[in-house]
């Protein structure tokens, strides 16, 4: 159960982070939003990875739970960037 929240926390942290950048923000609002909501997307990205790096260094330890979390953070981040993707190649396509 600890793996699934980390990675879930991982997974939030991410997509925060990619939602507080400017070109996802233009592909998927079509704009890009004020600074303080950019800012609180920011934050709240950074403040979810290190909920995930405590939940798993409190569990396994630093050795292991650094490892644990680079897991995480490396399939959380591909999911992110994959989904983009595809969100990005599907509203490319043509009707």
């Amino acid at each position: 159960m600890i793996h699934l929240s980390s990675f879930i926390l991982c997974l939030t942290g991410f997509a925060a982070l990619a939602f507080a950048m400017d070109r996802p923000q233009h592909d998927l609002f079509g704009r890009s939003l004020p600074a303080p909501a950019t800012l609180a997307l920011r934050v709240g990205g950074a403040v979810s990875l290190l909920g995930a790096l405590g939940l798993l260094v409190t569990w396994q330890g630093w050795g292991l739970g650094l490892v644990m979390f680079s897991g995480h953070t490396s399939l959380g981040a591909g999911v992110v960037h994959g989904a983009l993707i595809v969100r990005g190649r599907w509203a490319a396509r043509p009707n």
